[in-house]
């Protein structure tokens, strides 16, 4: 058995999917249900005894450490996080408090929990804490991708909550011992993704008829990774990372966001073309955001060398993916849309240029 955080999430539901699809092992799933936690987007393992779902906060230490208790998981995957620059920009206590305090929380209940486990339990135990590149700040065009030894220099309350949470990881190995792992990863993209990052928000607003805000001149640039590739490199790491260690996950696909939306334009108007015209004509350029980090980039040579992983996607072909599975799942676009989704994407970009 093992537990996740923030399994009913983006990348933590894939993941759950994923482990369930290839492994007889067992998953406690702990999410506390927040807007971008959706639990239809676990229905297929409705009834499988392999999947138990427990709704919790991460900061709840009781229930954590009754969850831990009860279930005695040889391993937790942390994904649970607040994860949006922009929510994080309008109200940074939400994220100190999950991605820090909760952290700490998750911690100590594991660090309690270890200490009860016998030795050959306990040095098989791992705690794998899921990050990201943002912890790194940003970089100039010519600056080489950021490493694992790539100084931290956070830009956001988002970035700075996790840059502390991965302080914290990294302190209670050093500090107490435990078998920690710690993966940054670059902007992922893929099914069951809540409609407010870029990619999927570009997708359903291209299909609805109205406009693709695109903030600032466009130029911003990320390295991009299909989410069933980052599932793959957090399970290559749990089977085989070296406990203490920190590993970069990356797409090997920089892309200006302008860039990513002409592709999903494209894309658009070849398996769903409009009566007339291009998606293009949507296109509309917002204020940008504050403190907009200009450019992202990993180095994933570190996982390759040692662990061997590479990503089985380009970002051609996860992109065609991606768009295809919100094409073929309107349902599921329709049950997350809800009324505060519309209130949030209104506010945040309704200042164009």
């Amino acid at each position: 058995m093992i537990l996740v955080t923030g399994g009913a999430g983006f990348i933590g539901s894939n993941f759950v999917l994923d482990w369930l699809r290839q492994h007889d092992e067992g998953i406690v799933n702990v999410d506390k249900l927040t807007y971008a936690g959706n639990l239809a987007t676990l229905k297929s393992l409705s009834g499988d005894p392999r999947h138990i779902f427990v709704h919790a906060d991460i900061g709840d230490a009781p229930a954590i450490e009754r969850v831990l208790a009860e279930h005695r998981p040889r391993a937790v995957l942390h994904f649970a996080a607040e994860s949006h620059v922009d929510r994080s920009i309008h109200g940074p206590a939400a994220f100190v408090q999950t991605n820090v305090v909760g952290t700490f929380t998750l911690l100590e209940a594991v660090r309690g929990y270890w200490n009860t486990l016998d030795a050959d339990a306990r040095l098989a135990f791992r705690f794998l804490h899921v990050s990201t590149d943002e912890v790194f700040g940003s970089l100039n065009a010519d600056d080489p991708p950021f490493s694992e030894t790539t100084a931290y220099a956070p830009n956001s309350p988002y970035s700075a909550s996790k840059a502390g949470s991965d302080h914290l990881v990294r302190a209670y190995h050093h500090t107490y011992g435990l078998p920690v792992l710690t993966t940054n990863c670059s902007n992922n993209y893929g099914p069951h993704h809540f409609p407010e990052k870029l990619i999927p928000l570009m997708i359903l607003n291209a299909i609805d008829g109205k406009s693709l805000p695109v903030y600032g001149d466009g130029k911003n640039v990320r390295d991009w990774l299909y989410v069933s590739d980052h599932c793959a490199a957090i399970r290559t790491v749990l089977s085989a990372g070296r406990v203490g260690e920190t590993y970069n996950v990356g797409g090997w696909n920089e892309m200006a966001n302008l860039d990513v939306v002409h592709l999903l334009c494209d894309l658009l108007d070849e398996m769903k073309p409009k009566a007339s015209g291009s998606y293009r004509d949507q296109i509309t350029f917002v204020t940008d955001r504050p403190g907009h980090d200009r450019r992202y980039a990993i180095d994933a040579r570190k996982i390759e060398r040692e662990l061997g992983w590479r990503p089985a996607e380009t970002f051609a072909t996860g992109l065609r993916k991606t768009v295809q599975w919100y094409l073929d799942h309107p349902q599921w676009v329709r049950d997350v849309a809800t009324g505060d989704y519309r209130k949030w994407v209104q506010t945040q970009y309704s200042s164009s240029n």
